[in-house]
């Protein structure tokens, strides 16, 4: 008989873990990574709805494959439902989320209020960026803020975390308690400053970073060379961005239209050669994760897998990544339906006439 999953409060789901020494967070991603487990997270694609089942029935395909799940901020400059409210239901789950913050369309003083929000509602994980610009999306007439950028986001972090303040300088009652991430693009030019900006990042406050998607091995085996001779493997945990290509042709779009992703032509000619080029991209993914999970340094990987979440546990599960460990998985609870009913209730029943007479009454 399997006992209870480790890394949950026996108190409920949706509560915090017990603090550990040495831990900043109360969350599952950091002792995964601390114990020097080999950790898996990925990303929610944030729905167009206001509907919470949308947000439940995408998580749930992650379930005991994932040690974390990103909840995206407007990516591309596109507006969907906010990384702020997919934490909210998330963390009601006892999912572990990664709450992006992108610095474009919120001010200080706006950011500093949703890193509290976050902690509050039981969010151990923030990355940090700065976000695309919004010429990027659907909504170029918007009003860029980057008031602060990835840097000072960390910093600001850090600070409210370790300092128990406010950039203002005035004091918090409780500071939040957070494991701090960033995104690295070791593919992007230029090359060689990309390892001393990960120096700048840790400095800031990063403590874990997800790269962009690694198409080439031996370029990512030359970065991650660099920085463990800096010494910034020994200060920040590693995870590498995969991803499964659809198609040659979606790859080609991908690297002409989507600044910062390199893939190399012997790429898209394995896709291109493919008698099924869907199922080549998922093992072209799998391959990869069977290089880069070999390399020092490399603490988990980061699947990103846009309209391919139903992958994931595919990819995980083949690439023996895990090597026989399961990541924290909901179990069913008795009362889930019961609560369900309740919601259902709430939202699609009529007003009674006697809730329309007191309304009437009190006016």
């Amino acid at each position: 008989m399997i006992g209870r999953q480790r890394d949950e409060n026996p108190a409920g789901i949706h509560l915090p873990l017990e603090p550990l020494p040495g831990h900043t967070s109360r969350g599952r991603l950091e002792r995964v990574l601390r114990r020097g487990e080999f950790a898996v997270t990925t990303e929610l694609n944030p729905p167009d709805s206001a509907d919470p089942e949308d947000v439940y029935n995408r998580a749930k395909i992650f379930d005991g494959w994932v040690d974390a799940i990103n909840a995206v901020d407007a990516s591309g400059a596109n507006c969907h439902m906010s990384s702020v409210g997919i934490c909210a239901l998330l963390t009601r789950m006892g999912y572990a989320p990664i709450m992006q913050i992108a610095c474009r369309d919120r001010n200080r003083i706006a950011i500093q209020g949703d890193v509290l929000g976050g902690a509050a509602m039981g969010v151990a994980n923030m990355l940090c960026l700065t976000g695309d610009g919004v010429q990027a999306g659907d909504q170029p007439g918007a009003k860029p803020v980057f008031d602060l950028d990835c840097m000072s986001l960390l910093e600001t972090c850090r600070i409210m975390r370790d300092n128990g303040k406010f950039l203002s300088g005035r004091k918090l009652t409780t500071p939040p308690q957070l494991f701090l991430g960033a995104a690295i693009n070791p593919f992007a030019p230029p090359i060689d400053f990309r390892p001393y900006r990960l120096g700048k990042k840790i400095a800031a406050g990063a403590q874990f970073v997800q790269s962009q998607y690694c198409f080439d091995v031996p370029m990512f085996r030359t970065y991650m060379q660099q920085i463990r001779d800096l010494g910034f493997t020994e200060k920040c945990f590693i995870l590498c961005g995969v991803g499964p290509l659809a198609s040659a042709k979606t790859a080609k779009w991908i690297r002409s239209n989507v600044p910062g992703i390199h893939i190399p032509d012997q790429i898209v000619k394995r896709l291109e050669g493919a008698q099924d080029q869907k199922k080549e991209g998922k093992q072209l993914c799998i391959d990869i994760i069977n290089e880069v999970k070999e390399i020092p340094g490399v603490s988990g990987v980061h699947v990103m897998a846009y309209r391919q979440e139903e992958y994931v546990a595919e990819i995980v599960d083949e690439s023996g990544v895990l090597k026989g460990r399961q990541p924290w998985k909901r179990e069913i609870r008795r009362d889930d339906q019961l609560v369900a009913d309740r919601l259902d209730h709430i939202l699609h029943d009529e007003i009674t006439e006697t809730q329309v007479d007191m309304v009437k009454t009190a006016h």
